[in-house]
């Protein structure tokens, strides 16, 4: 590659059909994706080029089309064949898979899709790195905010402005998230993850519900917990839980485990990520080498 060329012009997408430079994929302005948000999404992490926790992710993937009456375009092998063959196309041994859904082409821009549109299946990657050094020894910092978004978050919709909207406020207070909090006061989900809290050894949670997204990963933790006795509990959280937590922590496919050390400037705990995380996040790469083994 050239000094002059672009590292975008070596990646490979997946558009409705083709695999082509990144550069050259091309979506119609009168996709009701680009018009109304009209689309659902899926990110699927890779380790050693296999999809991780595959069967979860294409689990949810098919949950959110129905959910938005998307018809889904391809059967369980063809998507696997797809995001396989958009992986081999790339260098990383880890990367992440971004992959979106939308209604598709309407000429005529109405709210009321037509009848008989075809899907739009659009997918990239990108090498997926370890989580950085520092904020393993010493967490991030979040801000709690009302949370503004939509009543169906349990689908993996691609409107994300109140998301990148509370991102942006959490910034602007000097933390590097936030965790949302509903209009009747209970902890729903960060801005782009789950929320789980240590209180007393044990793992606490909020319900799955139709205002929190089901996380793969999240799922995959409750999984490791269960492997090593350490209790894994459903139930309502509040500010007050989350303030009074020993341990706070955000989970999402590309980044697992998050350890939150301050919130809305207080210390989490003793301001360190905790024991109860420290075990867990070994016990989640120990989960990840068993997975990988079973392809080696």
């Amino acid at each position: 590659m050239s000094q002059n060329e672009s590292p975008v012009m070596q990646q490979i997408v997946y558009l409705n059909g083709e695999y082509l430079p990144m550069a050259d994929s091309k979506i119609s302005t009168q996709d009701r994706g680009f018009l109304f948000g009209d689309g659902i999404y899926e990110v699927i992490p890779v380790y050693q080029r296999k999809l991780f926790a595959w069967p979860e992710h294409l689990q949810r993937l098919k949950n959110s089309l129905q959910a938005v009456s998307i018809p889904n375009p391809l059967t369980d092998e063809e998507w696997l064949d797809l995001l396989t063959g958009l992986v081999k196309k790339h260098p990383w041994e880890n990367q992440f898979i971004y992959l979106q859904v939308t209604r598709g082409i309407q000429m005529q821009r109405d709210h009321m899709p037509a009848d008989c549109l075809h899907p739009t299946i659009y997918a990239y990657t990108n090498p997926l790195k370890p989580l950085d050094a520092k904020i393993l020894s010493h967490g991030i910092k979040v801000v709690s905010l009302e949370d503004i978004r939509w009543l169906r978050c349990d689908t993996k919709a691609i409107t994300l402005l109140p998301n990148v909207m509370m991102k942006l406020a959490a910034k602007q207070q000097g933390a590097d998230d936030a965790i949302l909090i509903s209009r009747d006061g209970k902890v729903t989900e960060g801005s782009a993850s789950n929320v789980v809290i240590v209180k007393e050894g044990k793992l606490l949670t909020p319900p799955n519900s139709q205002h929190i997204l089901p996380g793969v990963t999240r799922l995959v933790i409750e999984k490791v917990a269960n492997q090593h006795h350490i209790p894994f509990i459903e139930r309502e959280l509040s500010l007050a839980d989350l303030q009074t937590a020993d341990e706070i922590w955000l989970t999402s496919s590309t980044k697992e485990a998050v350890p939150v050390t301050q919130l809305d400037g207080k210390e989490v705990g003793d301001g360190r990520p905790g024991p109860v995380w420290q075990k867990l996040h070994q016990h989640y790469q120990d989960y990840k080498a068993e997975f990988i083994a079973q392809y080696t």
